[in-house]
């Protein structure tokens, strides 16, 4: 199969538009904690949809892993669990460093550690990338992504100062730089293990590739096995905070008096997951509705389903974009993350997330989007570059 880079870049962001949407199906959950709407949209995430469409679109999954090499499967579960560690460590970013500046960071680091290190570690980037005019140009485009990161970041700094006093005292209540920067960077290095995960899985792309699997979805066989790392990592984490905060019963019953009222905290995602305020600042719906109604537990379930579906679409569409670059598929890290970025502000924008932040930071948000938008067609075009070569 032919490699097509703009075909690449329209399912990466295909990929970004299913990251930066996914959090929306859970706005309408109701009355559940987030540890519990969390684990429940996981299962479907890590395990169902990875497992089901593993199976209905390449050939032998099970005995493809059966022949992989044990070293192959540790690695990439490895850095899977890995990956979910950093996700833990996003909230503690935001807590000491502040939203926009916390983000800016942790993302900007993702982008850089999970694009460069692949190549890096391989041998092939001083050769194949810096070594080339193709290679030099998708360097250009990492570093307009990381100018775009900056700008949105920047953009969430002028909206805070537009916030009251006593938004901006709670925002900055435990502002340390020094903490922050040193958990922001493990969350960085730690998100971008995911596409460590994915590299490590090579192996496991040929053996499929031998069993007849057509070439575009090669990459979904590795998606089980690092995303059985990502599950262990948060399934151990929700059930510590269904444990700690007694809302385990949450799974099993719609009486509402069994709900009591938990304390209000901000939640965040992952810093790859869905990098955008409307996840960052969104209040669990079970703090929206204190009615003696029952919990609507199906409509929870399948709400969950479908948001979970959704975050798992972002990785589908990853692993066909990555068979489209060519031999600079390392550049596929920066085009996801650029297209979440896209898409989630987009969210953001259209939710009225941005109301009365001010012209400075609108204008920044715009140039943010623009910067990010044109990393994606110079990266784009760099991997065309490299097809000559």
């Amino acid at each position: 199969m032919a490699a097509n880079p703009a075909l690449g870049v329209f399912f990466h962001w295909l990929g970004g538009l299913a990251s930066g949407s996914f959090y929306v199906p859970y706005r309408g959950v109701r009355r559940w904690s987030w540890e519990t709407y969390w684990l429940v949209g996981g299962f479907f995430s890590w395990i169902i949809a990875p497992w089901f469409l593993g199976h209905l679109m390449t050939r032998d999954l099970l005995a493809v892993l059966s022949e992989t090499p044990k070293s192959t499967l540790f690695w990439a579960f490895f850095f899977g669990l890995l990956w979910g560690i950093g996700g833990l460590t996003f909230g503690l970013t935001m807590r000491f460093l502040g939203l926009s500046l916390g983000m800016a960071v942790a993302l900007g680091l993702c982008a850089a550690f999970g694009t460069l290190m692949p190549p890096i570690f391989s041998g092939v980037f001083v050769s194949q990338v810096l070594g080339t005019n193709s290679g030099r140009v998708i360097l250009l485009g990492i570093f307009v992504c990381l100018l775009g990161i900056a700008a949105a970041g920047l953009a969430g700094i002028f909206k805070e100062r537009a916030m009251s006093p006593e938004q901006q005292k709670a925002a900055i209540e435990e502002f340390d730089l020094k903490k922050g920067l040193a958990v922001a960077t493990l969350s960085g290095v730690m998100s971008a293990c995911f596409a460590y995960g994915l590299a490590a899985g090579a192996p496991i792309k040929a053996l499929t590739l031998k069993h007849g699997t057509p070439p575009l979805w090669q990459g979904l066989p590795v998606l089980v096995v690092v995303l059985i790392g990502g599950f262990a990592t948060n399934f151990i984490w929700c059930l510590a905070l269904n444990i700690r905060n007694r809302t385990g019963y949450q799974y099993f019953t719609a009486d509402a008096k069994r709900y009591s009222q938990v304390a209000k905290e901000t939640i965040v995602e992952t810093a790859i997951d869905a990098p955008s305020r409307e996840v960052v600042e969104h209040i669990p719906s079970f703090k929206r509705s204190n009615s003696a109604k029952r919990v609507p537990m199906l409509a929870n379930y399948l709400l969950c389903a479908l948001a979970g579906t959704t975050w798992y679409f972002q990785f589908f569409f990853y692993t066909m974009g990555e068979t489209q670059m060519g031999k600079y598929g390392f550049s596929s890290w920066t085009l996801h993350m650029a297209s979440i970025i896209i898409f989630s502000s987009l969210w953001g924008i259209g939710l009225k997330e941005w109301k009365g932040a001010g012209a400075p930071a609108m204008r920044l948000l715009t140039l943010a989007l623009f910067l990010l938008v044109g990393s994606t067609i110079i990266v784009g075009y760099g991997n065309y570059l490299g097809l000559a070569h």
